[in-house]
């Protein structure tokens, strides 16, 4: 599998329930989110400009993808929504790994280049190094309807944070109209 397989497999509308322990509370937390992934042309507007943010020729993007979340977590009760566009651009010399680019970085609200990794065993493994942590997400599909993904957040000199989500399809996302001229 590569990572515009992984994807299209990923496009559609998911159900994410999230356990994560924070560490240096010695305390879990839970929430839930609904997610919404769409696939975008390597040619649309969005996957060209954020190419263009990071000084990356776009004609080197391998897709883009849309993902938009709305969840919440049980200790601040308040809503988390946003959206982000990811973009994958492979290393030519190891087809399996590259980088990402991210509109909006997960740990911190500002644009970030990860890296990732399609294993032998077909999870991406998401690698993203902000200025004040370090972040290390694997995804993997249990079935076509179940993805599973862990994560780790360390902060440099802090806390520490893992977390455990179980995403069930709800639905497919319908391919986004283009006007008739």
């Amino acid at each position: 599998m590569d990572i515009v397989e992984f994807f299209e497999l990923s496009s559609g509308k998911w159900f994410s329930q999230r356990t994560s322990h924070h560490l240096a509370f010695r305390q879990s937390e839970a929430g839930k989110s609904d997610l919404v992934i769409e696939m975008l042309d390597k040619a649309d507007p969005e996957v060209i400009k954020l190419c263009e943010q990071y000084s990356i020729d776009p004609t080197t993007a391998l897709c883009g993808a849309r993902v938009t979340w709305n969840g919440t977590m049980e200790w601040d009760e308040e809503k988390h929504a946003g959206s982000t566009v990811l973009v994958p651009v492979a290393d030519l010399e190891k087809p399996n790994e590259g980088k990402l680019l991210r509109e909006t970085g997960y740990a911190e609200k500002a644009p970030v280049a990860g890296r990732y990794v399609i294993g032998s065993d077909e999870a991406l493994t998401l690698i993203t190094e902000y200025e004040t942590m370090y972040s290390e997400e694997r995804l993997w599909f249990a079935s076509p309807n179940l993805r599973l993904r862990t994560s780790i957040l360390k902060r440099f000199g802090g806390f520490s944070m893992a977390s455990f989500c179980s995403e069930i399809r709800m639905g497919v996302t319908k391919p986004q109209e283009t006007p008739v001229s």
